[in-house]
């Protein structure tokens, strides 16, 4: 294995994002047809927050109630996606050490971390993408 590979090599780079002022029900047919559990908010082209299937899980109040769906949906109705995301994430270069990618995300408790050159967003890496990594070297 390589010690000095930059985390571009195996990150995502055709990122799926979403605007801050985005409802919940939008985010979760993105999370849904795209089958991803993160994404990277953004306002005006610049990244402002992360979104993860966990934080939208946290505002399902669906397990008490009977009523499920229309409880989900009116609170759901309620919010943007920037009152309920990660503000201020922590953020890496594509030219950061997969090594130091993967020492972020286990001394952070993070699953994934979005990757900006210039202040552009760039790509995203997870836990996934360097579980393949790993995979691929053994």
């Amino acid at each position: 294995m390589k010690h000095k590979e930059p985390v571009s090599r195996i990150m995502t780079q055709n990122v799926v994002v979403i605007k801050q002022n985005a409802k919940l029900p939008e985010a979760d047919k993105l999370f849904k047809e795209h089958k991803i559990r993160h994404a990277p908010v953004v306002k005006n082209k610049k990244i402002v927050g992360m979104l993860s299937l966990t934080d939208l899980s946290r505002i399902s109040f669906a397990d008490n109630y009977d009523d499920n769906e229309s409880i989900d949906d009116s609170i759901y109705s309620m919010l943007s996606v920037g009152q309920i995301m990660a503000s201020h994430p922590v953020i890496v270069s594509s030219e950061t050490i997969i090594k130091d990618v993967a020492s972020l995300l286990i001394n952070k408790e993070f699953h994934a971390l979005p990757v900006v050159d210039n202040d552009e967003l760039v790509g995203i890496v997870t836990t996934t993408d360097l579980l393949k990594y790993l995979v691929d070297r053994c």
